[in-house]
């Protein structure tokens, strides 16, 4: 029997988090499901109203019609996975499963440290040595990265291609200046493919 679980979701439509609940949804035909709530956060303005949803006050958050409260992009995305008619973001076992969820934290890792990165920056009076820190880690990244492109081209499209994606996304989102895509052909040429998705081309962030 089919899942037929209503789902609304504390929504952004410029959070990167919030960015791969939505692709993965797309990628799992589940988007027409889900109900977004349009649910500002930050960091230096706490919101009260989605604290009783979410005592971290943290989006992506996803109410499902029986009470049940989720947060967390990753818990969110292997929960739809979960009721999908035709799972595969997430390998149910083995080494394919832990490579994905491997590749899943390299991305989100990444992800969280562009977003204390751009907060640092922006900072009166910047830690020189958190800069050097963010700079050093980034560089360290882009080059394992690289060195992984062929295999993520390789593989079938999961979590990890979909948290690396984001990243680079956001890259180009909040730190186009880099220009990370020197330097790093296959890793450009594989975000190209990506990013052509139609689940990437419905979810594009914008600045609102």
């Amino acid at each position: 029997m089919a899942d037929t679980t209503k789902l609304r979701l504390h929504w952004s439509p410029r959070s990167p988090f919030v960015r791969k609940v939505m692709i993965a949804a797309h990628e799992l035909g589940l988007a027409d499901r889900i109900e977004t709530t349009r649910t500002r956060v930050a960091l230096s303005e706490i919101n009260r109203g989605l604290l009783g949803d979410n005592p971290l006050g943290k989006i992506p958050s996803l109410l499902l019609d029986d009470g049940t409260i989720l947060y967390d992009s990753l818990v969110i995305c292997e929960y739809l996975d979960s009721i999908a008619d035709l799972p595969r973001l997430f390998p149910a076992a083995g080494l394919a499963r832990f490579q994905a969820l491997r590749r899943h934290a390299l991305g989100n890792g990444y992800l969280d440290m562009l977003i204390l990165w751009r907060n640092e920056r922006e900072r009166a009076a910047p830690s020189a040595g958190m800069i050097e820190g963010f700079e050093l880690k980034h560089a360290a990244t882009l080059k394992a990265l690289e060195a992984e492109a062929p295999a993520l081209a390789q593989d079938d499209f999961g979590i990890g291609h979909i948290a690396i994606a984001c990243a680079l996304s956001y890259l180009d989102f909040r730190f186009d200046a880099l220009q990370w895509r020197e330097g790093n052909p296959a890793l450009s040429a594989w975000h190209a493919a990506a990013i052509a998705r139609p689940s990437f081309l419905a979810t594009a962030v914008v600045d609102d």
